[in-house]
């Protein structure tokens, strides 16, 4: 009994030396990555790789990363900015339509963000076909 008490012992001072060290690391981790993103500014700067500066590439992420907007050649759908998704034509949901079907496939995320950014809300059906090609193309990237 008193054996099994001393190597319980042990394992509770290893495991807290364990945490200690791992909690210091991750401070230092993100210490580090905030210091690195302030002098890189947004860090990738439109390379196809991601800087690897964050935990999660902002090429793949659908938010806004920053409020800047790039435009895709689709500046003519800036007139729907504030209108419901729902309350669109059949003839304005072509129009998102054909901007997302023309999209090179390595474009598609970026134009989602650029959509969020704009304030632009994208008609159901466009925004399921969306979904479904950012999916495809995160698939393809494993």
């Amino acid at each position: 009994m008193k054996g099994a008490l001393i190597i319980l012992g042990f394992l509770i001072v290893v495991g807290v030396i364990l945490y200690l060290f791992d909690s210091r690391a991750r401070r230092k981790g993100k210490e580090t990555e905030s210091r690195l993103a302030s002098q890189h500014g947004k860090g990738d700067e439109g390379g196809s790789e991601c800087c690897g500066l964050h935990l999660v590439c902002e090429k793949d992420s659908l938010s806004p990363v920053s409020a800047e907007v790039e435009y895709y050649d689709d500046e003519e759908l800036d007139r729907f900015i504030g209108r419901s998704g729902n309350h669109y034509s059949p003839e304005e949901v072509e129009e998102f339509r054909d901007v997302l079907m023309t999209l090179r496939a390595d474009d598609i995320a970026g134009w989602g963000r650029s959509i969020t950014a704009r304030r632009l809300e994208l008609p159901p059906e466009v925004r399921d076909e969306f979904l479904m090609l950012v999916n495809e193309q995160r698939n393809l990237r494993r």
